[in-house]
């Protein structure tokens, strides 16, 4: 086809693997931002067989959807506020710095999930955990991109977007190891 992307050779897969290989603080970097990946993939799978206990434990959950509804969503409201500040704190904190507190608030969601008392505070750890994840989204690829040679930059890149699969994957893994007991699955 005229004009379209050029089909990458065997050589090129192959100079891939060799250079990846012959600097492995490249992939463990590569693989140590695209935690945030991880954690963005796995929020957004483990919902999905939370709320089915979520709605055991708390009565009024069970009763209103639209309440369902925003502890589902507001995950994501987080993560918008978190990724549209993202790139201000790459700037002011650098991405090291801002990686770490992507999973530092990250944690403290997860803790706050678990010990919820009451429907609210579930929806506050979701929010923080929403605030993590979009940071994280920010962060982690620019960050593994600045970092990566230019000859597998791209490819390195993509790490990010596969740990975001896996840690989907991940996810409804656990949610079938831990039926019944939400507090696992969310903190």
């Amino acid at each position: 086809m005229e004009g379209g992307p050029e089909a990458a050779s065997k050589q090129e897969f192959t100079e891939f693997w060799k250079r990846a290989t012959s600097s492995p603080y490249i992939m463990r970097l590569a693989l140590s931002a695209g935690i945030g990946g991880l954690l963005f993939g796995y929020d957004t799978g483990v919902i999905s067989g939370a709320l089915l206990y979520i709605r055991e434990d708390f009565v009024e959950v069970d009763k209103k959807l639209w309440l369902q509804e925003v502890i589902v969503s507001m995950a994501v409201a987080g993560a918008i506020i978190g990724a549209a500040l993202g790139g201000w704190m790459n700037d002011m904190l650098g991405r090291k710095t801002s990686i770490l507190g992507a999973d530092i608030v990250f944690f403290l969601g997860a803790i706050v999930m678990a010990i919820a008392p009451a429907p609210w505070v579930l929806v506050v750890g979701r929010i923080l955990v929403g605030f993590g994840v979009g940071i994280a989204s920010m962060t982690s690829p620019l960050y593994i991109s600045e970092a990566s040679p230019a000859a597998i930059r791209g490819a390195i890149v993509c790490i990010n977007g596969l740990l975001i699969t896996f840690g989907q994957f991940l996810s409804y893994l656990i949610n079938l190891a831990f039926t019944k007991v939400y507090i696992y699955l969310l903190g």
